[in-house]
């Protein structure tokens, strides 16, 4: 397998519909993330060995951008055309994705953290493989 490197998210097109989330790349084609995220204070530990991507958009949730986290299956190249960004982690190591959003390794669980009160918009977190499919949106303590 070949190295993957990190790379820089563009401004991409988020629709938030019924049953989920739409997010549109910049080469046309779209992901669509099944299911209404479940709403978690503050941050987030995924389940062990997903693919997890996080979405951080604007206020209203019309645009934002999307960083996959670990993904060594896509290539540079792939995710350029696309408008995904990519931070690939060493064990227990942590990333700001995003002015007030990092993530940090733990085994082969994923930690996401969101301060809201520096974060001007939502932020969304997909964990995901061939068996299920997780979606979450960070917010603030009730």
């Amino acid at each position: 397998m070949s190295a993957r490197s990190t790379v820089a998210p563009s401004t991409l097109p988020v629709e938030l519909v019924d049953g989920g989330v739409v997010v549109r790349y910049l080469d046309g084609r779209e992901a669509f993330y099944h299911g209404v995220p479940e709403a978690v204070e503050g941050s987030i530990k995924t389940p062990p060995g997903k693919e997890v991507h996080v979405l951080v958009t604007d206020p209203d949730g019309v645009e934002g951008v999307m960083t996959y986290v670990n993904d060594r299956n896509t290539h540079d190249e792939i995710l350029e055309s696309t408008g995904v960004g990519r931070v690939v982690l060493e064990a227990d190591d942590e990333e700001e994705l995003f002015p007030g959003v990092s993530v940090t390794t733990e085994g082969y669980s994923v930690l996401v953290e969101a301060d809201l009160e520096v974060v001007d918009g939502r932020v969304f977190v997909f964990a995901e493989d061939e068996l299920s499919e997780h979606a979450y949106e960070l917010v603030g303590d009730a």
